[in-house]
């Protein structure tokens, strides 16, 4: 391998992460929004929307393994994982587009639409992100810099979910003038357009310089059987499944949460005493100033309270990924991840408790969720990369797409399992998006989705960590001896140049 400086600068750790954003200006939108965009906008049954988002992302995590093969195999003069992120930039964004279209089918119609859009994202979706996250397993091998390139990527990420998350709903109201079904198609594009000059952005200015001499060329066979012999990558398999549907489920029913539980007046009043409607005023009253007549805040305090409520959880996710570094860099990121997530776990638990007047103590919860769990985001990816180093140092082979295109199916999985289980849940419950007032039955199981099911999902995460052996001191082992190797004269370098 290579023996070039392992060092990378600021522009390209700036530039890499910009492609984490891009993708998950589409990623943070399917997870958090495409039940409510299917049942609410698009009048989709939840039972039958269940079934789309199931059926249809589970058939398109399966192409994962298989788009792990190809990325490895790939050369190029620009590297094996790079061109596929300029190849995929343009159909990314116009697929997502589509995907939060809606034609006016029949009912019947609308479902087909739905699953084929569904299934072409997804699978778009893995031709770009699976190169785009193996790429940073070759970007470079010292594991200081790995760490430090996930927090940036993880900032880029955050700062794409609070788009999302906090921005998404009213601008579909604003864009629209009200019309959801409008506002999505507009803000969609929005969101096309900037992910497509990111991704190009991303290929420019990133470099591989880890990379495989041609002696340790293997065979498909040979991958998948190092891969299945690899236990902290079957670890890190579950947990990403696990995490992942926790991610969804509890994502995808947060807007349920305040539009059908919490109580109106008391999130009005709220709103007005920690001084945000005086903030909102004085933002549409710039806005008016400036001409810009028709970007007004929206007056509901549902949405402007669930806007808020992932604003906070997300500020402190932001905190909590800036000591993420620190606390993995001096006790180890599994030892990290794992008390870091068991704690965000009882945060999610105290919703279940909650009255619907309780508004200030749901959103301290959530404020101390989002501290604990940002800890854990840029660990899972830099776990990872970890592992693909794993199986270069058992094994003396690297196949660095084939790991990570694993770890992607299991984001998808649980990202298609936690979105159905949005909608499932709901038909199960007796959901009705016409209804003015739920059921209390309907309620409790809304309630259940974000707090006690949730538990369930991320403490099966929690446990499968006590069979991860890549501790702090493995770590060190493991980084130490590969760079041993590396410098080593090759039988033949192939440097890369961007």
């Amino acid at each position: 391998m290579s023996a070039s400086s392992q060092k990378i600068s600021v522009l390209e750790k700036i530039g890499y992460s910009l492609g984490d954003l891009s993708a998950n200006l589409i990623f943070q939108t399917l997870m958090t929004f495409i039940a409510f965009f299917y049942t609410d906008v698009y009048k989709i049954p939840p039972a039958t929307a269940s079934a789309i988002i199931f059926a249809g992302g589970m058939l398109g995590a399966f192409f994962n393994p298989v788009m792990g093969i190809i990325a490895d195999r790939t050369q190029t003069r620009w590297g094996k994982f790079r061109p596929w992120i300029l190849w995929t930039a343009v159909p990314f964004g116009v697929i997502a587009l589509l995907a939060f279209s809606t034609p006016d089918f029949s009912p019947e119609g609308k479902v087909v639409y739905a699953l084929i859009t569904y299934i072409l994202l997804v699978v778009i979706y893995s031709a770009n992100n699976l190169p785009y996250s193996a790429l940073s397993g070759v970007i470079t091998g010292d594991m200081a810099e790995r760490n430090s390139l996930s927090s940036y990527r993880f900032i880029a990420v955050t700062t794409a979910q609070f788009i999302v998350q906090v921005l998404l709903l009213p601008l579909v109201l604003i864009l629209g003038d009200g019309d959801r079904t409008l506002g999505f198609e507009k803000t969609m594009g929005i969101f096309a357009v900037v992910g497509i000059v990111f991704f190009i952005i991303t290929f420019l200015t990133t470099k591989e310089r880890i990379v495989p001499r041609p002696e340790q060329q293997s065979s498909v066979k040979q991958d998948l059987s190092d891969l299945f012999k690899n236990r902290p990558w079957i670890v890190m398999l579950i947990l990403t499944i696990f995490v992942f549907i926790t991610l969804s489920l509890k994502g995808g029913m947060y807007v349920y949460y305040f539009e059908n539980y919490m109580s109106e007046a008391h999130l009005a009043a709220f709103l007005e005493d920690v001084g945000f409607n005086g903030f909102i005023a004085g933002v549409n009253n710039s806005l008016t100033s400036m001409g810009l007549h028709g970007f007004q805040w929206p007056k509901d305090a549902p949405t402007s309270a669930f806007s808020l409520f992932n604003a906070g959880g997300i500020i402190f996710m932001m905190v909590g990924i800036g000591l993420s570094k620190k606390l993995a860099d001096k006790y180890g990121k599994r030892d990290v991840f794992g008390s870091a997530l068991f704690v965000s776990t009882l945060c999610l638990l105290a919703f279940y408790f909650y009255s619907p007047q309780s508004v200030a103590l749901v959103f301290i919860s959530q404020i101390l969720h989002g501290l604990f769990y940002g800890i854990t985001i840029p660990l899972l990816w830099a776990m990872i990369a970890d592992v693909a180093d794993y199986s270069e140092w058992k094994n003396n082979r690297r196949a660095t797409a084939i790991i990570f295109s694993a770890m992607i199916f299991g984001l998808k999985a649980g990202l298609s399992i936690g979105g159905a289980l949005v909608a499932g849940i709901l038909a199960v419950f007796g959901y009705d998006e016409s209804f003015a007032t739920q059921l209390p039955g309907t309620i409790n199981g809304i309630k259940l989705a974000i707090s006690v099911f949730p538990t369930i999902t991320f403490m099966i995460g929690v446990a499968s960590l006590f069979f991860y052996d890549i501790n702090k001191k493995k770590e060190s082992l493991i980084e130490k001896e590969l760079l041993e190797r590396r410098a080593e004269p090759p039988v033949d370098i192939i440097e890369i140049i961007p």
